[in-house]
């Protein structure tokens, strides 16, 4: 451990930095606050100055991460401007790999959170759509808001779960599976899913729905 007068002087901004460090390069569970004083050669105690818990930590992190999406270039035609702020949080989830979890486990959102939530409704209002129609839109947008898409199978994928059968058997037992893993892999020599096109794909479905819909002057019911 350096000495006192070798250090860059501890900052909040300086704990939360090393701490997206961290959890980038080992995940988020290898963030503590004694890890975090030992990278940063202090003793745990002088976190507390600028940091309540480990649970206000990751908070900060996440906002951290999330007030540091690139800002969206405007005017634009609302489906352009939303798709690239859903866009920007989607790469950085690709930077930061512990945020999807951290963002999902939060006990409540975070002020950066909340704010990326109300520029993604704004978009839709400021197009014309009803507050109606654009909370709808928001529930169907769902997880995708933030760049990632909720899985119909959270474990390994049942295509991959095929490939550990004959493809005969495989093919017997559950033809369909069998018969869109073969046309992805076929497609896509590299990986039978190809996840950035997908997610694109069904968050273009969403934004022509809700287009559609509000062509239509559609309301909820009752």
């Amino acid at each position: 451990m350096s000495s006192s007068g070798d250090r860059p002087r501890l900052t909040r901004d300086r704990v939360v930095a090393e701490a997206i460090a961290l959890a980038d390069e080992q995940g988020l569970d290898a963030v503590s606050m004694r890890s975090l004083a030992v990278r940063l050669g202090v003793v745990p105690m002088a976190l507390y100055k600028h940091v309540p818990d480990k649970e206000g930590l990751v908070a900060a992190m996440i906002d951290a991460v999330v007030a540091g999406f690139p800002a969206v270039a405007q005017p634009q035609p609302w489906r352009d401007t939303l798709r690239t702020r859903i866009r920007n949080a989607r790469q950085a989830l690709g930077r930061h790999g512990w945020l999807q979890g951290a963002i999902e486990a939060a006990p409540q959102p975070t002020p950066a959170v909340l704010a990326h939530l109300d520029a993604a409704t704004g978009d839709f209002l400021a197009a014309g759509f009803s507050v109606d129609l654009t909370h709808y839109a928001m529930h169907a947008l769902g997880s995708r808001v933030w760049g990632f898409s909720p899985e119909a199978f959270t474990g390994r994928p049942p295509a991959e779960a095929l490939n550990e059968q004959s493809a005969r058997a495989a093919a017997e037992r559950f033809p369909h599976i069998a018969a869109v893993a073969a046309d992805a892999a076929m497609r896509h020599p590299s990986g039978a899913c190809e996840p950035d096109g997908e997610f694109d794909f069904t968050l273009d479905l969403i934004l022509d729905a809700v287009a559609r819909l509000h062509d239509d002057g559609w309301t909820s019911r009752p």
